[in-house]
């Protein structure tokens, strides 16, 4: 199955979902990247999805001589259907992404943008539509004077202390309301195997709730033949 395709079968089904079918598949936190929330095109409202290929771009503190020093720049090269993921480094005060960024990234057909840091430019993304941004937070002062970009379309580790996580370039990224959640590539097709059986389960005990038949009964009966890997 193609990128593609592979995009399209996930745009009917939520972060929730796609974490439930991961779990299964025995990924860590059902592939979930914690503490990175919607900031554009409006803050944690609306029916904001995307979807897509990591693209990835890793920033270093500046006074780090040794790291690799890419020429051009990154947002030049991210291609069309992608979703940015960004890092910055871990506790940076200043922001990393910025509203010429979402421009350029939209511009190039980019589907939104993740960043592992702060972003600034609130108005600016938010008038683009661009349904950029997740992100851990804002800020108002750009990277120029504490960060620079060393590597890019490279595995990145998410900046926490509380999981252990990496984003590979090509991993499937999809983030709504819930957060964000990373499928990593060579297990997309598995976890679109999974995703129907398991929600048209929990609809089923939903509509049985809504009866008022108990939920433990209704799970117990609808979820028995849920899909296992």
């Amino acid at each position: 199955m193609d990128v593609k395709t592979v995009v399209k079968a996930l745009q009917r089904y939520t972060t929730c979902d796609v974490a439930d079918a991961l779990s299964k598949l025995k990924v860590p936190h059902g592939g979930f990247l914690a503490d990175l929330t919607m900031w554009s095109p409006k803050r944690q409202e609306g029916s904001t999805k995307i979807v897509g290929p990591a693209y990835t771009v890793r920033y270093v503190r500046k006074n780090y001589e040794n790291e690799p020093q890419p020429k051009g720049h990154y947002i030049d090269s991210v291609p069309s259907g992608a979703v940015l993921f960004i890092s910055a480094p871990a506790k940076a005060i200043n922001a990393c992404y910025g509203g010429l960024m979402s421009t350029k990234a939209q511009y190039n057909g980019a589907v939104g943008t993740i960043v592992d840091g702060r972003v600034r430019d609130l108005e600016e993304h938010r008038g683009l539509n661009f349904p950029v941004v997740f992100a851990r937070s804002v800020g108002t002062t750009a990277p120029a004077e504490t960060m620079r970009v060393a590597q890019i379309n490279e595995p990145v580790r998410l900046n926490s202390e509380e999981q252990d996580a990496i984003v590979h370039p090509g991993d499937i990224l999809i983030g709504d309301l819930n957060g964000v959640v990373c499928i990593p590539q060579a297990m997309a097709e598995k976890v679109l195997d999974l995703i129907p059986s398991q929600v048209e389960a929990d609809e089923k005990v939903a509509a049985d709730v809504k009866q008022g038949r108990p939920c433990a009964e209704a799970m117990k009966e609808h979820r028995a033949g849920v899909k296992q890997p």
